[in-house]
């Protein structure tokens, strides 16, 4: 463990890259109001933390920066995330300011709000495939040959989609076919659906229509969804204002991670579905993102975990800032979740 004169520094030493981007040398920290000790004193100890890989020094004669293990030790022991100021709650407020009539509205406006209050790239994942769960699918004709399919989940949301009605198919076989869907699909998560379709009603299906390829076509259409691509991002250009994103291949890594969503959901499915979780460098396991840190938290409709929020940004990160402003929203969209789920 460290000594409180190293944690000190340690500390001062980070908060002073984190405002700056360019190495901290002894000098300026001790220019520090609140240090008391020699810059000799300071040199000596940046050394030790440099040798116990806490810093290191990027280049001969240059201040130390902290390492991917400096920071995980700022962020388990030495951060102290502080309460969201009135100035950002009045301002976070304002941003959602416009009333939504789907509560995925507010999840993508949450996007553009966490990029703007921190000045990093957000990530914002929908309600969870994964945790979501089919609570009412409906079918209702609109001609001889066609119908709209209503699928309602157990996060409020609503998917509209039109389907073909093949004309074998009578409006007695739509409403014999909902039936048993409702009976047998209710409570089943999304992703499994089609599975599920398969191994269990598909013996049901053939029993109960003669025309069974044409209604496994109904079901193919309605049960097509999408939900799975729903990743909302805001503040992608944040990166640029970064100067350790200045390499161009880095950023071009970066901008591919971003554009491909199976690999975002695989990022950060890691992390647990409670508290808010700190990945430094090397601790994420997508080489485009090693050079990053990502900051997330999981948030809930009705104290059912549905989805993330989550910062990106350079390893030189406002980790206070950012892990405040998370905790907040997680709370923020917790409280305003129960005006679409009452």
């Amino acid at each position: 463990m460290l000594t409180d004169r190293q944690q000190f520094i340690l500390k001062a030493v980070i908060d002073d890259y984190v405002k700056s981007a360019e190495p901290v040398g002894s000098r300026t920290i001790s220019k520090r109001e609140d240090v008391t000790f020699s810059p000799a004193t300071i040199r000596n100890e940046m050394a030790d933390l440099e040798e116990l890989g806490y810093l290191t020094q990027p280049y001969t004669s240059a201040g130390r920066i902290p390492s991917n293990k400096g920071y995980r030790f700022y962020v388990d022991h030495l951060m102290k995330p502080s309460v969201v100021s009135k100035e950002q709650v009045k301002k976070i407020k304002q941003m959602y300011a416009e009333q939504f009539v789907e509560f995925e509205q507010l999840i993508q406006q949450t996007a553009s709000v966490l990029s703007e209050v921190t000045n990093y790239t957000s990530i914002v994942l929908g309600p969870e495939i994964f945790d979501t769960t089919l609570k009412h699918i409906q079918l209702i004709p609109l001609s001889a040959d066609a119908a709209v399919a209503i699928i309602v989940t157990s996060t409020g949301h609503v998917e509209n989609k039109k389907v073909n009605i093949p004309f074998e198919i009578s409006v007695a076989d739509m409403e014999k076919l909902v039936n048993l869907l409702n009976q047998k699909l209710v409570g089943v998560p999304v992703f499994r659906l089609r599975t599920q379709l398969y191994s269990v009603i598909a013996t049901e299906l053939k029993k109960h229509f003669e025309h069974y390829q044409q209604v496994i076509s109904i079901l193919e259409q309605t049960l097509a969804t999408e939900k799975e691509d729903r990743i909302f991002l805001g503040g992608t250009t944040n990166i640029f204002a970064q100067p350790e994103f200045r390499d161009v291949e880095k950023i071009r890594s970066i901008f591919e991670l971003l554009e491909q969503n199976e690999r975002l959901h695989g990022i950060l499915a890691m992390d647990p579905a409670t508290g808010v979780h700190v990945r430094i460098g090397h601790e994420n396991v997508d080489e485009a993102v090693m050079n990053c840190s990502l900051i997330s938290a999981s948030y809930s409709v009705g104290g059912q975990s549905v989805g993330k929020i989550s910062i990106l940004g350079p390893t030189r990160m406002e980790y206070e800032k950012v892990y405040s402003v998370l905790n907040y929203l997680t709370t923020f969209l917790d409280v305003e979740s129960r005006r679409f789920y009452k």
